[in-house]
């Protein structure tokens, strides 16, 4: 079987409700093999067929290596990432870099490690079991009850820039990147939304160049 490993935040490249998909150029993401991944824990999935990322990854086949924090503590940390910003149509695969982040986090300081693994481990005794296995209302209110500790506020923070600085992310809700490169915005224009309708002439006039 051939893997995407996916990585953390990448060159700027863009799901919600009717949130929709800009134009952004087909994904590099390099192809492994799954025996070349040898880490802790090893996160693995597909991309829904028809999606956003679908049209732009080499393979339906994602996965992610950890080094510190195991697979099952990898799963929490993304059914987490996903209770506290539930996107309908933001790929797991997404929501895998949030375990990612957090576990070169773990692998980086020990006392970061503890503090995740412990807040797993509560959240797991407070499901009965399986706080990745339990159903969205168990979960938002497992959720709901730690807020304020300080294991809550790192995941939260880290989703932040791991569930929507990645061109996976980009790719989904239709952002399209950094213009500067481009050359701006003001010959291009600023209506590169596809899910919103076209701004009228007067809204939208040609730019003064002088």
């Amino acid at each position: 079987m051939r893997v995407i490993p996916i990585s953390g935040p990448a060159v700027p490249g863009g799901e919600c409700g009717d949130e929709g998909s800009g134009e952004v150029p087909r994904l590099a993401l390099p192809l492994a093999r799954r025996e070349f991944l040898k880490g802790s824990g090893i996160l693995i999935g597909t991309i829904a067929s028809g999606s956003a990322l679908a049209l732009l990854a080499p393979s339906p086949v994602w996965a992610v290596e950890l080094k510190t924090l195991s697979q099952a503590e990898g799963e929490a940390l993304m059914k987490m990432g996903r209770t506290l910003y539930p996107h309908q149509k933001l790929a797991d695969a997404v929501y895998a870099l949030l375990a990612k982040d957090l576990d070169a986090k773990a692998s980086a300081d020990p006392a970061a490690a503890k503090e995740l693994r412990d807040g797993i481990a509560a959240l797991d005794k407070a499901a009965g079991g399986s706080f990745a296995k339990a159903d969205d209302k168990q979960r938002l209110a497992l959720v709901k009850a730690i807020e304020g500790h300080p294991f809550f506020a790192t995941v939260r923070g880290q989703c932040i820039t791991s569930l929507y600085d990645n061109d996976m992310a980009y790719a989904t809700f239709g952002y399209p990147g950094s213009a500067w490169e481009k050359g701006g915005y003001i010959t291009r224009g600023f209506q590169d939304l596809k899910w919103l309708p076209a701004p009228s002439a007067e809204a939208s006039p040609k730019p003064y160049l002088g």
